[in-house]
Protein backbone atom coordinates (compact mmCIF):
# COMPACT_ATOMS: atom_id res chain seq x y z
CA UNK A 1 0.00 0.00 0.00
CA UNK A 2 2.85 2.74 0.77
CA UNK A 3 6.47 1.72 0.38
CA UNK A 4 9.64 3.33 0.70
CA UNK A 5 12.67 3.51 -1.77
CA UNK A 6 16.63 4.51 -0.38
CA UNK A 7 14.87 7.16 1.60
CA UNK A 8 17.26 9.47 3.49
CA UNK A 9 16.99 12.68 5.36
CA UNK A 10 19.82 14.62 6.07
CA UNK A 11 20.32 17.88 8.47
CA UNK A 12 23.64 19.24 7.25
CA UNK A 13 25.88 16.81 8.54
CA UNK A 14 23.39 15.15 10.92
CA UNK A 15 22.06 12.03 8.98
CA UNK A 16 18.71 11.17 10.87
CA UNK A 17 18.47 7.81 8.81
CA UNK A 18 19.46 6.78 4.92
CA UNK A 19 18.48 4.19 2.27
CA UNK A 20 15.19 2.89 4.19
CA UNK A 21 13.56 0.49 2.12
CA UNK A 22 10.51 -0.75 3.42
CA UNK A 23 6.86 -1.69 2.87
CA UNK A 24 3.80 -0.70 4.77
CA UNK A 25 1.01 -3.91 4.20
CA UNK A 26 -2.99 -3.56 4.12
CA UNK A 27 -4.23 -4.77 7.68
CA UNK A 28 -1.33 -4.66 9.47
CA UNK A 29 -0.62 -1.74 12.16
CA UNK A 30 3.07 -0.61 12.68
CA UNK A 31 4.50 1.15 15.95
CA UNK A 32 6.80 3.04 14.85
CA UNK A 33 9.52 3.97 18.22
CA UNK A 34 13.21 5.00 18.62
CA UNK A 35 14.84 7.73 20.89
CA UNK A 36 13.70 10.92 21.31
CA UNK A 37 15.43 12.89 18.38
CA UNK A 38 15.79 9.97 16.21
CA UNK A 39 13.53 11.27 13.33
CA UNK A 40 10.62 9.79 13.75
CA UNK A 41 8.03 12.63 13.67
CA UNK A 42 10.27 13.35 10.15
CA UNK A 43 10.05 9.96 9.08
CA UNK A 44 6.04 10.12 9.22
CA UNK A 45 5.89 13.84 8.04
CA UNK A 46 7.71 12.84 4.65
CA UNK A 47 5.61 9.89 3.86
CA UNK A 48 2.43 12.32 4.65
CA UNK A 49 4.35 14.68 1.86
CA UNK A 50 4.65 17.62 4.49
CA UNK A 51 8.62 17.34 4.15
CA UNK A 52 10.78 16.65 1.12
CA UNK A 53 13.20 13.85 2.01
CA UNK A 54 16.94 14.75 1.08
CA UNK A 55 16.84 11.65 -1.00
CA UNK A 56 14.47 8.68 -2.23
CA UNK A 57 11.09 8.36 -2.88
CA UNK A 58 8.00 7.39 -1.55
CA UNK A 59 5.18 5.40 -3.03
CA UNK A 60 1.19 5.06 -2.60
CA UNK A 61 -0.61 2.92 -4.21
CA UNK A 62 -3.01 4.65 -6.60
CA UNK A 63 -6.73 5.32 -5.39
CA UNK A 64 -6.02 5.07 -1.87
CA UNK A 65 -6.24 7.66 1.14
CA UNK A 66 -4.22 8.84 3.06
CA UNK A 67 -4.45 11.03 6.46
CA UNK A 68 -2.43 12.20 8.91
CA UNK A 69 -3.26 13.31 13.04
CA UNK A 70 -2.74 16.88 12.56
CA UNK A 71 -0.05 19.01 14.93
CA UNK A 72 -1.60 22.62 14.73
CA UNK A 73 -4.21 22.88 17.35
CA UNK A 74 -4.75 26.60 16.34
CA UNK A 75 -5.43 25.82 12.57
CA UNK A 76 -9.45 25.59 12.72
CA UNK A 77 -10.11 28.73 15.31
CA UNK A 78 -12.95 30.18 13.61
CA UNK A 79 -14.91 27.03 13.00
CA UNK A 80 -17.53 25.06 14.27
CA UNK A 81 -16.02 21.96 16.31
CA UNK A 82 -18.83 20.09 14.23
CA UNK A 83 -17.06 21.43 11.15
CA UNK A 84 -13.36 21.05 11.97
CA UNK A 85 -14.44 17.15 11.89
CA UNK A 86 -15.72 17.49 8.88
CA UNK A 87 -13.03 19.57 7.13
CA UNK A 88 -11.04 15.96 7.91
CA UNK A 89 -13.00 14.91 4.15
CA UNK A 90 -11.84 18.64 2.55
CA UNK A 91 -13.74 17.34 -0.64
CA UNK A 92 -16.80 16.56 1.27
CA UNK A 93 -16.90 19.64 3.60
CA UNK A 94 -16.31 22.03 0.50
CA UNK A 95 -19.20 20.50 -1.21
CA UNK A 96 -21.10 20.89 1.71
CA UNK A 97 -20.82 24.39 1.45
CA UNK A 98 -20.85 25.30 -1.33
CA UNK A 99 -23.88 23.90 -1.81
CA UNK A 100 -24.91 25.23 1.57
CA UNK A 101 -24.45 28.39 0.11
CA UNK A 102 -26.25 28.14 -3.28
CA UNK A 103 -29.32 26.61 -0.85
CA UNK A 104 -29.21 30.18 0.57
CA UNK A 105 -28.05 32.56 -1.79
CA UNK A 106 -28.68 30.41 -5.31
CA UNK A 107 -30.79 31.74 -7.99
CA UNK A 108 -32.95 28.74 -9.40
CA UNK A 109 -34.00 29.72 -11.83
CA UNK A 110 -30.51 29.48 -13.38
CA UNK A 111 -29.38 26.20 -15.59
CA UNK A 112 -26.08 26.92 -14.12
CA UNK A 113 -26.87 27.63 -10.43
CA UNK A 114 -29.34 23.80 -10.60
CA UNK A 115 -26.23 22.19 -12.57
CA UNK A 116 -23.82 23.42 -9.93
CA UNK A 117 -25.97 21.51 -7.40
CA UNK A 118 -26.41 18.64 -9.31
CA UNK A 119 -22.52 18.28 -9.40
CA UNK A 120 -22.41 19.16 -5.72
CA UNK A 121 -24.66 16.52 -4.86
CA UNK A 122 -22.88 13.73 -7.03
CA UNK A 123 -19.55 14.33 -4.65
CA UNK A 124 -21.60 14.47 -1.19
CA UNK A 125 -23.39 11.25 -2.79
CA UNK A 126 -19.74 9.83 -3.95
CA UNK A 127 -18.01 11.02 -0.24
CA UNK A 128 -21.16 10.42 2.09
CA UNK A 129 -23.14 7.74 0.06
CA UNK A 130 -25.28 7.05 3.43
CA UNK A 131 -25.67 9.94 4.45
CA UNK A 132 -24.76 9.33 7.81
CA UNK A 133 -21.48 11.87 8.03
CA UNK A 134 -23.61 14.05 10.62
CA UNK A 135 -24.30 10.99 12.51
CA UNK A 136 -20.70 9.97 12.57
CA UNK A 137 -19.50 13.22 13.46
CA UNK A 138 -21.78 13.33 16.50
CA UNK A 139 -20.63 10.19 17.73
CA UNK A 140 -16.88 10.70 17.29
CA UNK A 141 -17.43 14.38 19.28
CA UNK A 142 -19.81 12.51 22.10
CA UNK A 143 -17.21 9.65 22.63
CA UNK A 144 -14.53 12.15 22.55
CA UNK A 145 -16.47 14.05 25.75
CA UNK A 146 -17.98 17.18 23.86
CA UNK A 147 -21.88 17.09 24.93
CA UNK A 148 -24.24 17.85 21.35
CA UNK A 149 -24.72 21.15 22.44
CA UNK A 150 -21.14 22.46 22.27
CA UNK A 151 -20.80 20.57 18.95
CA UNK A 152 -21.94 24.27 17.17
CA UNK A 153 -19.35 26.14 19.85
CA UNK A 154 -16.37 27.87 18.09
CA UNK A 155 -13.00 25.64 18.09
CA UNK A 156 -11.64 28.94 19.79
CA UNK A 157 -13.36 28.41 23.01
CA UNK A 158 -11.32 24.85 23.53
CA UNK A 159 -8.12 24.11 25.20
CA UNK A 160 -5.25 22.99 24.09
CA UNK A 161 -5.98 19.32 24.77
CA UNK A 162 -9.40 19.44 24.09
CA UNK A 163 -8.46 20.79 20.13
CA UNK A 164 -6.16 18.27 20.00
CA UNK A 165 -9.14 15.89 20.92
CA UNK A 166 -11.18 17.47 17.68
CA UNK A 167 -7.96 16.75 15.01
CA UNK A 168 -8.07 13.47 16.53
CA UNK A 169 -11.58 12.98 15.68
CA UNK A 170 -10.88 14.93 12.04
CA UNK A 171 -8.78 12.47 10.84
CA UNK A 172 -10.47 9.34 12.12
CA UNK A 173 -13.43 10.93 10.37
CA UNK A 174 -11.62 10.80 7.08
CA UNK A 175 -11.47 6.86 7.40
CA UNK A 176 -7.98 6.65 6.02
CA UNK A 177 -6.70 3.88 3.91
CA UNK A 178 -3.26 4.71 5.29
CA UNK A 179 -3.52 6.08 8.86
CA UNK A 180 -0.80 8.12 10.56
CA UNK A 181 -1.16 9.28 14.04
CA UNK A 182 2.12 10.84 15.96
CA UNK A 183 1.41 10.92 19.59
CA UNK A 184 -2.32 10.54 19.08
CA UNK A 185 -2.62 9.62 22.89
CA UNK A 186 -1.34 13.18 24.49
CA UNK A 187 -4.10 14.46 26.16
CA UNK A 188 -6.71 11.62 26.29
CA UNK A 189 -7.79 10.06 29.53
CA UNK A 190 -7.54 6.76 30.08
CA UNK A 191 -11.08 5.74 29.49
CA UNK A 192 -10.48 7.49 25.62
CA UNK A 193 -7.79 6.03 24.75
CA UNK A 194 -8.99 2.30 25.78
CA UNK A 195 -11.74 3.48 23.10
CA UNK A 196 -9.41 4.56 20.51
CA UNK A 197 -7.67 1.41 21.17
CA UNK A 198 -10.92 -0.40 19.91
CA UNK A 199 -11.17 2.27 16.82
CA UNK A 200 -7.86 1.39 15.57
CA UNK A 201 -8.11 -2.22 15.95
CA UNK A 202 -11.05 -1.86 13.26
CA UNK A 203 -9.01 0.13 10.72
CA UNK A 204 -9.26 -2.25 7.91
CA UNK A 205 -6.01 -0.63 5.86
CA UNK A 206 -2.57 0.52 6.70
CA UNK A 207 -1.61 2.27 10.54
CA UNK A 208 1.46 3.53 11.26
CA UNK A 209 1.92 5.13 14.67
CA UNK A 210 4.23 7.03 17.36
CA UNK A 211 3.36 6.75 21.14
CA UNK A 212 5.13 6.53 24.01
CA UNK A 213 2.65 4.74 25.83
CA UNK A 214 3.22 0.90 25.93
CA UNK A 215 0.14 -0.41 26.60
CA UNK A 216 -1.41 1.40 23.87
CA UNK A 217 1.18 -0.19 21.46
CA UNK A 218 0.65 -3.48 23.18
CA UNK A 219 -3.04 -3.43 22.86
CA UNK A 220 -3.00 -2.00 18.71
CA UNK A 221 0.39 -2.93 16.65
CA UNK A 222 0.98 -5.96 14.67
CA UNK A 223 4.62 -4.95 13.89
CA UNK A 224 7.01 -2.70 15.61
CA UNK A 225 9.42 -0.33 13.75
CA UNK A 226 12.69 0.29 15.16
CA UNK A 227 14.09 3.27 13.99
CA UNK A 228 17.69 3.25 15.45
CA UNK A 229 21.49 3.11 13.87
CA UNK A 230 20.32 5.61 11.23
CA UNK A 231 17.90 2.54 10.03
CA UNK A 232 14.13 1.03 10.66
CA UNK A 233 14.17 -2.35 11.44
CA UNK A 234 11.07 -4.24 11.44
CA UNK A 235 9.94 -6.59 14.07
CA UNK A 236 6.83 -8.90 14.36
CA UNK A 237 4.86 -8.62 16.71
CA UNK A 238 4.02 -5.50 19.39
CA UNK A 239 6.23 -3.38 22.07
CA UNK A 240 6.67 -6.55 24.53
CA UNK A 241 7.63 -8.63 21.44
CA UNK A 242 10.19 -6.08 19.90
CA UNK A 243 11.67 -5.60 23.46
CA UNK A 244 12.46 -8.89 24.27
CA UNK A 245 14.00 -9.76 21.01
CA UNK A 246 15.79 -6.40 20.95
CA UNK A 247 17.65 -7.04 23.77
CA UNK A 248 18.51 -10.50 22.84
CA UNK A 249 19.97 -9.04 20.03
CA UNK A 250 21.33 -5.95 22.15
CA UNK A 251 23.37 -8.90 24.05
CA UNK A 252 24.28 -10.90 21.39
CA UNK A 253 25.64 -7.47 19.69
CA UNK A 254 27.64 -6.77 23.01
CA UNK A 255 29.17 -10.42 22.95
CA UNK A 256 30.23 -10.49 19.79
CA UNK A 257 31.72 -7.22 20.45
CA UNK A 258 33.82 -8.37 23.45
CA UNK A 259 34.82 -11.18 21.59
CA UNK A 260 36.38 -8.67 18.71
CA UNK A 261 38.00 -6.66 21.57
CA UNK A 262 39.31 -9.67 23.10
CA UNK A 263 40.82 -10.83 19.80
CA UNK A 264 42.27 -7.00 18.79
CA UNK A 265 43.90 -7.01 22.01
CA UNK A 266 45.47 -10.51 21.66
CA UNK A 267 46.64 -9.95 17.92
CA UNK A 268 48.01 -6.61 19.18
CA UNK A 269 50.32 -8.24 21.87
CA UNK A 270 50.98 -10.32 19.11
CA UNK A 271 52.40 -7.86 16.82
CA UNK A 272 54.21 -5.96 19.16
CA UNK A 273 56.26 -8.81 20.61
CA UNK A 274 57.13 -10.40 17.35
CA UNK A 275 56.82 -7.94 15.17
CA UNK A 276 61.04 -7.02 15.97
CA UNK A 277 61.91 -10.60 15.55
CA UNK A 278 62.73 -11.60 11.89
CA UNK A 279 62.09 -14.98 12.27
CA UNK A 280 58.62 -13.99 13.50
CA UNK A 281 58.49 -11.49 10.97
CA UNK A 282 55.52 -13.67 8.50
CA UNK A 283 53.32 -14.31 11.26
CA UNK A 284 53.41 -10.62 12.24
CA UNK A 285 53.08 -9.77 9.22
CA UNK A 286 49.59 -12.15 8.84
CA UNK A 287 48.11 -11.13 12.51
CA UNK A 288 48.47 -7.29 11.27
CA UNK A 289 46.43 -8.17 8.38
CA UNK A 290 43.73 -10.05 10.36
CA UNK A 291 43.66 -6.66 12.86
CA UNK A 292 43.25 -4.56 10.05
CA UNK A 293 40.35 -6.77 8.88
CA UNK A 294 38.41 -6.42 12.36
CA UNK A 295 35.78 -4.14 11.88
CA UNK A 296 34.78 -3.47 15.75
CA UNK A 297 33.19 0.19 15.13
CA UNK A 298 30.16 -2.34 12.29
CA UNK A 299 29.05 -3.50 15.93
CA UNK A 300 26.74 -0.26 16.58
CA UNK A 301 25.68 0.94 20.27
CA UNK A 302 22.35 1.64 20.07
CA UNK A 303 20.89 5.41 20.16
CA UNK A 304 18.91 4.65 22.88
CA UNK A 305 20.20 5.76 26.34
CA UNK A 306 18.40 4.91 29.76
CA UNK A 307 17.79 7.34 32.34
CA UNK A 308 19.07 6.71 35.98
CA UNK A 309 16.08 7.67 38.23
CA UNK A 310 16.96 7.73 41.88
CA UNK A 311 14.50 9.23 44.36
CA UNK A 312 16.22 8.72 48.25
CA UNK A 313 14.21 10.82 50.75
CA UNK A 314 16.43 12.54 53.29
CA UNK A 315 14.29 11.25 56.42
CA UNK A 316 11.59 8.53 57.02
CA UNK A 317 8.13 9.24 56.96
CA UNK A 318 6.07 9.32 60.39
CA UNK A 319 2.97 8.26 61.35
CA UNK A 320 1.09 11.14 60.34
CA UNK A 321 1.34 11.79 56.44
CA UNK A 322 -1.78 13.42 55.02
CA UNK A 323 -5.44 14.01 56.09
CA UNK A 324 -7.76 15.81 53.56
CA UNK A 325 -11.20 16.81 55.14
CA UNK A 326 -14.09 18.33 53.33
CA UNK A 327 -12.25 19.91 50.02
CA UNK A 328 -14.44 21.79 47.76
CA UNK A 329 -13.91 23.71 44.73
CA UNK A 330 -15.83 25.55 41.98
CA UNK A 331 -14.39 27.91 39.09
CA UNK A 332 -17.98 29.81 38.50
CA UNK A 333 -20.70 27.77 38.31
CA UNK A 334 -18.74 24.71 37.64
CA UNK A 335 -18.12 22.64 40.35
CA UNK A 336 -14.93 20.30 40.14
CA UNK A 337 -15.24 18.57 43.49
CA UNK A 338 -17.11 18.83 46.64
CA UNK A 339 -16.80 17.30 50.30
CA UNK A 340 -13.88 15.46 49.35
CA UNK A 341 -12.73 13.88 52.27
CA UNK A 342 -9.95 10.93 52.25
CA UNK A 343 -6.46 9.97 54.21
CA UNK A 344 -2.43 9.17 53.02
CA UNK A 345 -0.95 6.42 55.15
CA UNK A 346 2.84 5.56 55.31
CA UNK A 347 3.84 3.12 52.40
CA UNK A 348 1.28 4.75 49.88
CA UNK A 349 1.62 5.37 46.51
CA UNK A 350 -1.13 6.56 45.03
CA UNK A 351 -2.37 6.69 41.27
CA UNK A 352 -5.00 9.63 40.66
CA UNK A 353 -7.07 8.54 37.69
CA UNK A 354 -10.10 10.01 35.65
CA UNK A 355 -11.03 11.82 32.74
CA UNK A 356 -9.77 15.27 31.47
CA UNK A 357 -11.55 18.57 33.78
CA UNK A 358 -12.95 16.09 36.79
CA UNK A 359 -10.18 18.09 39.20
CA UNK A 360 -7.07 15.55 39.50
CA UNK A 361 -4.88 18.90 38.67
CA UNK A 362 -6.85 21.20 41.01
CA UNK A 363 -6.41 19.01 43.79
CA UNK A 364 -2.62 18.95 43.56
CA UNK A 365 -2.56 22.51 42.85
CA UNK A 366 -4.25 22.99 46.30
CA UNK A 367 -2.82 20.05 48.35
CA UNK A 368 0.96 21.92 47.09
CA UNK A 369 -0.53 25.18 48.70
CA UNK A 370 -0.98 27.04 44.64
CA UNK A 371 -4.55 27.12 44.91
CA UNK A 372 -7.47 27.96 47.85
CA UNK A 373 -10.35 25.61 48.24
CA UNK A 374 -13.52 27.29 48.54
CA UNK A 375 -14.12 24.92 51.56
CA UNK A 376 -12.56 22.31 53.96
CA UNK A 377 -9.01 21.37 55.22
CA UNK A 378 -5.89 19.54 54.45
CA UNK A 379 -2.53 18.76 57.24
CA UNK A 380 0.23 17.68 56.19
CA UNK A 381 2.26 15.44 58.93
CA UNK A 382 5.04 17.27 60.71
CA UNK A 383 7.59 14.82 58.70
CA UNK A 384 6.83 15.44 55.36
CA UNK A 385 8.83 17.10 52.57
CA UNK A 386 7.01 17.36 49.33
CA UNK A 387 8.31 17.60 45.98
CA UNK A 388 5.90 18.80 42.84
CA UNK A 389 6.19 18.50 39.33
CA UNK A 390 3.82 20.33 38.00
CA UNK A 391 1.72 19.76 34.64
CA UNK A 392 2.75 23.04 33.02
CA UNK A 393 6.50 21.88 33.58
CA UNK A 394 7.91 23.18 30.10
CA UNK A 395 6.85 26.69 31.27
CA UNK A 396 8.18 27.07 34.39
CA UNK A 397 11.50 25.49 33.31
CA UNK A 398 12.73 28.81 31.82
CA UNK A 399 15.35 30.77 31.89
CA UNK A 400 18.90 32.24 30.15
CA UNK A 401 21.58 29.82 32.62
CA UNK A 402 22.81 26.50 32.39
CA UNK A 403 20.98 23.73 33.49
CA UNK A 404 23.51 23.27 36.92
CA UNK A 405 22.80 27.05 38.12
CA UNK A 406 18.78 26.54 37.41
CA UNK A 407 18.60 23.64 39.97
CA UNK A 408 21.02 25.39 41.96
CA UNK A 409 18.58 28.57 42.11
CA UNK A 410 16.32 26.36 44.21
CA UNK A 411 19.03 25.28 46.95
CA UNK A 412 22.36 27.36 46.99
CA UNK A 413 23.47 24.36 49.78
CA UNK A 414 23.10 22.13 46.99
CA UNK A 415 26.64 20.94 45.74
CA UNK A 416 27.42 21.93 41.80
CA UNK A 417 29.10 18.38 41.86
CA UNK A 418 26.02 16.87 43.03
CA UNK A 419 24.03 18.41 40.34
CA UNK A 420 26.09 17.61 37.63
CA UNK A 421 25.77 14.02 38.66
CA UNK A 422 21.74 14.17 39.02
CA UNK A 423 21.87 15.77 35.37
CA UNK A 424 23.96 13.21 34.07
CA UNK A 425 21.80 10.34 35.40
CA UNK A 426 19.17 12.21 33.09
CA UNK A 427 21.25 11.93 30.36
CA UNK A 428 22.52 15.31 29.97
CA UNK A 429 26.50 14.98 29.50
CA UNK A 430 28.94 17.53 30.35
CA UNK A 431 28.54 19.73 26.73
CA UNK A 432 25.16 19.53 27.10
CA UNK A 433 24.54 20.64 30.51
CA UNK A 434 25.73 23.89 29.08
CA UNK A 435 22.91 24.68 27.17
CA UNK A 436 20.60 27.45 28.21
CA UNK A 437 16.97 26.09 29.97
CA UNK A 438 15.07 28.73 27.17
CA UNK A 439 17.08 26.45 24.34
CA UNK A 440 15.57 23.06 25.91
CA UNK A 441 12.70 20.86 24.30
CA UNK A 442 9.79 19.75 26.23
CA UNK A 443 11.33 16.27 26.81
CA UNK A 444 14.55 17.79 28.16
CA UNK A 445 12.89 20.24 30.23
CA UNK A 446 10.95 17.40 32.06
CA UNK A 447 14.11 15.51 32.56
CA UNK A 448 15.36 18.76 34.18
CA UNK A 449 12.52 18.92 36.49
CA UNK A 450 13.23 15.33 37.36
CA UNK A 451 16.19 15.80 38.15
CA UNK A 452 16.10 18.40 40.34
CA UNK A 453 13.06 16.48 41.93
CA UNK A 454 15.87 13.92 42.40
CA UNK A 455 17.93 16.77 44.48
CA UNK A 456 15.01 18.00 46.54
CA UNK A 457 15.43 14.41 48.01
CA UNK A 458 11.52 14.65 49.69
CA UNK A 459 9.71 11.56 51.50
CA UNK A 460 6.26 12.71 49.65
CA UNK A 461 6.57 13.15 45.80
CA UNK A 462 3.32 15.04 44.16
CA UNK A 463 3.38 14.65 40.39
CA UNK A 464 1.16 15.92 37.76
CA UNK A 465 1.54 13.74 34.66
CA UNK A 466 5.30 13.40 34.74
CA UNK A 467 5.66 10.79 31.71
CA UNK A 468 4.13 13.99 28.89
CA UNK A 469 7.00 14.70 26.83
CA UNK A 470 9.10 11.41 27.67
CA UNK A 471 10.47 7.97 25.74
CA UNK A 472 9.30 4.96 26.91
CA UNK A 473 13.06 4.15 28.31
CA UNK A 474 12.49 7.06 30.59
CA UNK A 475 8.82 6.36 31.72
CA UNK A 476 9.84 2.76 32.43
CA UNK A 477 13.19 4.25 34.04
CA UNK A 478 10.43 6.44 36.01
CA UNK A 479 8.10 3.32 37.21
CA UNK A 480 10.93 1.65 38.35
CA UNK A 481 12.01 4.42 40.54
CA UNK A 482 9.18 4.87 42.09
CA UNK A 483 8.68 1.39 42.78
CA UNK A 484 11.93 1.05 44.63
CA UNK A 485 11.50 4.58 46.22
CA UNK A 486 11.26 4.54 50.14
CA UNK A 487 8.27 7.10 50.36
CA UNK A 488 4.88 8.43 49.58
CA UNK A 489 3.87 9.07 46.03
CA UNK A 490 0.82 11.04 44.70
CA UNK A 491 0.63 10.61 40.44
CA UNK A 492 -2.00 11.82 38.05
CA UNK A 493 -1.02 9.66 35.18
CA UNK A 494 -3.02 7.98 32.07
CA UNK A 495 -0.33 5.56 31.20
CA UNK A 496 -1.59 2.32 32.15
CA UNK A 497 2.11 0.80 32.21
CA UNK A 498 3.71 3.85 34.94
CA UNK A 499 0.29 3.08 37.04
CA UNK A 500 0.58 -0.55 36.96
CA UNK A 501 4.50 -0.58 37.76
CA UNK A 502 4.40 1.83 41.10
CA UNK A 503 0.71 2.25 42.47
CA UNK A 504 -0.74 0.50 45.41
CA UNK A 505 -3.60 2.66 45.36
CA UNK A 506 -6.08 4.41 42.92
CA UNK A 507 -8.48 6.97 43.84
CA UNK A 508 -10.16 7.89 40.55
CA UNK A 509 -12.11 11.06 40.03
CA UNK A 510 -15.76 10.95 38.84
CA UNK A 511 -17.67 12.56 36.48
CA UNK A 512 -20.37 13.47 39.59
CA UNK A 513 -17.38 15.36 41.52
CA UNK A 514 -17.28 11.66 44.04
CA UNK A 515 -13.81 9.75 43.74
CA UNK A 516 -13.58 6.08 44.30
CA UNK A 517 -10.90 5.18 46.28
CA UNK A 518 -9.28 1.85 46.05
CA UNK A 519 -7.25 -0.37 48.08
CA UNK A 520 -5.00 -2.25 45.25
CA UNK A 521 -3.29 -1.99 41.96
CA UNK A 522 -4.80 -1.26 38.98
CA UNK A 523 -5.18 -4.62 37.44
CA UNK A 524 -7.10 -5.44 41.09
CA UNK A 525 -8.73 -2.01 40.82
CA UNK A 526 -10.53 -3.09 37.12
CA UNK A 527 -11.61 -6.58 38.35
CA UNK A 528 -13.64 -4.45 40.60
CA UNK A 529 -14.80 -1.83 38.79
CA UNK A 530 -14.31 -2.64 35.25
CA UNK A 531 -12.25 -0.98 32.62
CA UNK A 532 -11.57 3.00 32.95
Amino acid sequence: MLSTVNLTQRYGKRVLFENINITLDQGKRYGLIGANGAGKSTFMKILAGEIEPSEGEVHIQPGLKLGMLGQNQYAFEDFTLKDAVLYGNKRLYEAQKEKEKLYMEGDFESEAVNNRLAELEMICVEEDPTYESDVHIERLLTTLGFPVEQHNDLMSTLTGGDKFKILLAQVLFYKPDILLLDEPTNNLDIETIGWLEEELKRHEGTLLVISHDRHFLNSIVTHILDLDFQTIREFTGNYDDWYIAANLMAKQAEMERQKKLKEKEELEKFIARFSANASKARQATSRQKQLEKLNIEAIKVSSRRDPSILFRPHRDIGNEVLEVEGLSKSYGDHRVFENLSFKVDKGDKIAIIGTNGVGKTTLLEILMGRLEPDAGRYVWGQTIATSYFPQNTTDIVKGDVELPQWIQGFDPKWHIDDIRKTLGRMLFSGEEQKKKVDACSGGEKHRIMMAKMMMDSANFLVMDEPDNHLDLEAIVALGEALHRYDGCAMVVTHDRELIDAFANRIIKFNDDGTIIDFEGDYEAFVETHGKQ
